[in-house]
């Protein structure tokens, strides 16, 4: 019996789902709620490459069936009468008259189309402007289609011949495995064109490969003159013409995919086509090959209603030169003010920043102060994140005209962001008027800005505000609150020296993770990083309450967040995915993918009694007894008694290292101490970034290599780049972090002159983490490869390994 239909939130958008267990691929058994987390999944790389541009889907109702026995498809234009409100809509005219085409700009669309079956979607090479009319073609495509005995590789080989002629013609070509027949090239076109011109550009290039190679390669329509060539289809650039868009699945009798892919792949004698499993696995590490063809389109930014507010020059307010959103800051926590408008009526402005913006609401009484009385809240335009910090007077005429101050600002923790309700708690400057309050937003009244909302001060607050003192009437006498101090830190050492510890020495395995204490309270459990700032909600897994009983009410535990890979081994590059995020949506997407482990090796308070000057061996037997009854995510690891073996083992199952204790030492919060030693396998470094060279080719909207440098008494000293080891995500993250911190002058006391040539400074605040060969006589590093970056860390925590 078919389960009952369901609503789902997505994104903070509700939809009915139903027919999940309905077979869409017989052939691998593959369900509708299969196809829908993989859209899900898949949708950050997709939805730049339909964005702004009219979706044709193709929908199998009844899934594809067999290739014995396929199943009926359909095309779809018009959005279905049904569809949820929420999903964009542009109209295009036809001959009986206008149809609204969906627009796909979120994941919530992508999950409503695979809910009706939609299992194709295809998209012009064009796309709407900002009036709402179908532009110029901004990238060029050409369908490689093997006629009758013909395949894959001898689509291939067309495609390399064509890579160097678009070069040639400063295009760069990037390949997409169709997932039917043959092979889709890709070319951003630096200048839009019509769509006729576009067409005819590629008319003519494929006339050309024709006639250079007549027995590989066809250009007419005529599907007579195709048996034995490749036909090139330059057709789809058409404005009236769609192909199917990058990442989207296939309706053949398995659950193929249209998959950008590299050239080595391309050069790859076993070229296949993949289907939706391997093309999620191999996201998380290679990114998006095609990601460079599509831009977010200026008349598609977030801050496009701020910008054509406002004129610079005419107002001290910032004015970016593009909508698009910003770099989000490098912080652990998103921020947020409240600015005092003095406008032609007082109110007040809470901005919080979200998604690269700020999403902002006017409150014409401002914050309540009391959870008995709530506030009316208006929706306004998203704001730039430059005015976090902004402050001065709008001159008269201008948009907001008035004095504008800095109420509170500070930081805040997300409970939950959705399309009408919005809970989050505010930490405000220590001295301001705001200390630490827990608010919630509901929509009550239409949608986006103007929308109206209700702002209220909910009755359950934080225990505690900043700076605020105890007294009789917070708590009982002699029930201080606990502090949670900074965990103890090992220095680099040699197995000779380890061997001297104690007899015989204690070996625990170097982890790979996070570095993290955890708080369990009243059966609660909290994790905070290194600077003390609370990471629990990017690791809900770990947090779950039913998950994470402890024996004791009170418990401070040291200890590491890890991710496995698939040989069971810690991989730091994993966990890069999971430790900068703050939406709740990507931490769930992220968690399915990535699962974390929290691995125990010391325990420093149980109940109230402090456990630090206890023994290491005392403390690791308590910590054994307390963790007996923990769930599956936690885990105290073996500890060796001989650190040769303890090496070997590390070596052989390719650990970073080990780490020897002294068996009688304290726990010395805070303190680099020889009572620990570590000792690696790979040569590790972490280090400062201070500038990045700019990049060329395939690299040219990110970066070629950063510079680094180490800390030291009169200043930071360069000790050379890195350029190897990035994802094309990571590339893309680093240089959006980079971006709000370039700055005029180098950091550095010393740089090459080949190194500084075309450098680009930064503000030297991120910390990275390397892998070397060995250190030079000059002091930098050889051979360094990029490993990921290290928000746990500050520069002060930096200092070269031995």
């Amino acid at each position: 019996m078919p389960a009952a239909p369901q609503t789902v939130e997505v994104a903070g958008r509700r939809l009915r789902v139903s027919n999940l267990e309905r077979v869409m691929y017989p052939e691998t058994g593959t369900t509708k709620a299969d196809v829908i987390a993989y859209y899900t999944r898949i949708a950050p790389l997709l939805l730049p490459h339909v964005a702004g541009r009219p979706v044709t889907r193709k929908r199998w109702v009844e899934g594809v069936g067999t290739a014995d026995a396929p199943e009926e498809s359909f095309f779809a234009k018009a959005l279905e009468p049904g569809a949820p409100s929420w999903v964009p809509r542009r109209a295009i005219p036809h001959s009986t008259g206008p149809k609204d085409y969906p627009l796909v700009e979120e994941v919530a669309s992508l999950v409503y189309l695979a809910q009706v079956a939609s299992l194709e979607l295809h998209v012009p090479q064009w796309r709407f402007t900002a009036a709402g009319e179908p532009g110029p073609a901004d990238r060029l495509v050409l369908d490689l289609d093997p006629g009758p005995g013909m395949g894959l590789a001898e689509c291939a080989e067309v495609a390399r011949l064509i890579r160097p002629i678009l070069a040639g013609m400063g295009l760069e070509a990037h390949p997409v495995t169709s997932g039917s027949k043959g092979i889709h090239l890709y070319a951003a076109l630096p200048q839009p064109m019509p769509s006729d011109s576009a067409s005819a550009l590629a008319h003519e290039l494929a006339r050309a490969l024709e006639a250079d190679h007549p027995d590989l390669v066809v250009s007419a329509m005529r599907k007579d003159l195709r048996a034995g060539r490749v036909f090139v289809d330059w057709s789809q650039n058409n404005g009236k013409k769609t192909t199917v868009a990058p990442y989207s699945l296939r309706g053949r009798s398995r659950p193929s995919v249209a998959a950008p892919r590299t050239w080595e792949e391309i050069d790859d004698p076993e070229l296949r086509h993949l289907e939706l499993d391997e093309v999620l696995a191999r996201a998380e590490s290679l990114g998006d090959p095609l990601a460079e063809v599509d831009a977010l389109p200026v008349e598609h930014g977030p801050l496009r209603s701020y910008i054509a507010k406002r004129t610079a020059g005419r107002t001290p307010e910032p004015v970016p030169e593009t909508p698009h959103a910003e770099p989000p800051h490098a912080g652990e926590l998103p921020r947020f003010v409240v600015h005092e408008h003095h406008a032609s009526r007082l109110h007040w402005d809470l901005r919080l920043e979200r998604d690269g913006v700020l999403a902002s609401w006017a409150v014409p009484k401002g914050i309540p102060e009391t959870p008995e009385r709530n506030h009316l809240a208006v929706r306004t335009e998203d704001h730039p994140l430059a005015y976090i910090d902004f402050h001065g007077t709008i001159p008269k005429g201008e948009y907001g005209a008035g004095t504008m101050t800095v109420w509170d600002t500070g930081t805040y923790e997300t409970e939950k962001w959705r399309d009408r309700e919005v809970i989050v708690t505010l930490r405000g400057r220590e001295d301001g008027p705001l200390h630490e309050v827990r608010i919630a937003l509901i929509r009550t009244q239409g949608e986006g800005e103007k929308a109206s909302w209700l702002l209220h001060r909910t009755k359950q607050q934080p225990t505690q505000q900043p700076g605020h003192q105890p007294d009789s009437s917070d708590q009982d006498a002699g029930d201080p609150p606990p502090q949670r101090p900074a965990p103890m830190l090992a220095v680099h050492g040699t197995p000779g020296l380890a061997r001297t510890l104690s007899d015989p020495p204690w070996a625990e395995f170097k982890w790979d993770g996070v570095r993290a204490l955890a708080e369990w309270r009243s059966g609660a459990l909290r994790l905070f990083a290194r600077s003390g700032t609370e990471i629990t909600h990017r690791y809900p897994e770990l947090s779950e309450p039913a998950r994470t009983h402890v024996d004791g009410w009170d418990a401070l535990l040291d200890g590491e967040i890890v991710a496995l890979d698939e040989q069971g081994r810690p991989s730091f590059s994993l966990l890069q995915n999971r430790m900068h995020l703050e939406r709740g949506d990507d931490i769930a997407r992220e968690r399915g993918r990535v699962p974390a482990l929290l691995y125990l090796f010391d325990i420093l308070r149980l109940d109230g009694r402090d456990l630090t000057a206890l023994p290491l061996e005392e403390r690791r037997a308590i910590l054994e007894r307390v963790t007996a009854t923990a769930g599956p995510t936690v885990v105290v690891p073996p500890v060796l008694d001989d650190v040769d073996l303890a090496l070997d083992v590390a070596q052989e199952h390719g650990l970073e290292g080990v780490v020897a204790k002294r068996r009688s030492s304290p726990y010395r919060a805070g303190t680099r101490s020889e009572d620990w030693l570590k000792l690696k396998l790979t040569r590790m470094q972490e280090a400062v970034i201070g500038g990045f060279r700019r990049g060329r080719g395939a690299r040219s909207d990110s970066f070629a290599s950063l510079l680094l440098g180490i800390p030291e008494a009169d200043g930071l000293r360069y000790v050379g780049r890195v350029g190897s080891g990035f994802s094309e995500r990571e590339l893309h993250r680093i240089r959006t972090t980079l971006a709000p911190l370039c700055a005029d002058a180098s950091p550095f006391l010393d740089v090459p002159r080949e190194d500084a040539a075309d450098a680009t400074w930064v503000t030297p605040t991120l910390v990275g983490e390397v892998e070397f060969a060995e250190w030079t006589r000059s002091g930098n590093l050889r051979q360094a490869r990029w490993r990921g970056l290290r928000p746990d860390k500050s520069p002060d925590d930096v200092r070269r390994e031995a």
